[in-house]
């Protein structure tokens, strides 16, 4: 039990490292207070954080495999157009047909899983189990485009199929700020 209250005051520190308007603007993009945030990864050209970096365990101990999270709802909404449009599908098909692919797609992977594991060392909590997948489907699957083109968002260069997607992206900022008019007033709470 000390352990866990031990844990949960680091969260807490943790998160206090991330400015209060920046915890406002994601928890008004999700619609909930955001858990476990480490740092803002990406901001929108509007300024607003739209990826952040989250622990490896949430503040009850509970793992949270998803270590860079989109929060933009305008980035969200765009990217499952694309993935409603077969983009994963199209993929996916050429995952399995392209070593060089298949090897920048592992190389993905294999960033995320060590970028996860130095977080969880950096906050001094135990690292998430072997084996425990990384996000978007990798290494193997492409199965989410908005966790491969967070990757991508918050370390440039890494995501081949997160540049892909981002790339096939509209403008998804330039109707304005990425957080919802509804929750812009709670914002500053």
């Amino acid at each position: 039990m000390v352990e866990e209250r031990s844990y949960k005051q680091d969260q807490v520190a943790e998160r206090d490292q991330v400015a209060g308007e920046d915890v406002a603007a994601v928890a008004a993009q999700l619609g909930r207070e955001p858990r476990g945030i480490r740092r803002v990864a990406y901001r929108c050209p509007c300024g607003r954080p739209a990826v952040v970096e989250t622990a490896p365990r949430l503040p009850d101990g509970t793992p949270f495999p998803t270590l860079f999270y989109l929060t933009c709802p305008k980035a969200a909404s765009a990217i499952g157009t694309l993935e409603g449009g077969g983009m994963m599908r199209e993929m996916q098909a050429r995952l399995a047909g392209d070593p060089a692919l298949q090897r920048a797609y592992t190389a993905a992977h294999e960033d995320y899983l060590r970028r996860r594991g130095d977080a969880a060392r950096e906050d001094g909590i135990e690292p998430l189990p072997e084996g425990m997948q990384s996000a978007g489907g990798m290494p193997e699957r492409v199965k989410c485009l908005h966790a491969l083109i967070a990757h991508e968002l918050a370390v440039p260069g890494v995501n081949p199929f997160g540049r892909e997607a981002l790339d096939a992206l509209p403008g998804w900022w330039r109707s304005g700020s990425c957080v919802p008019a509804d929750r812009a007033e709670e914002e500053g709470r």
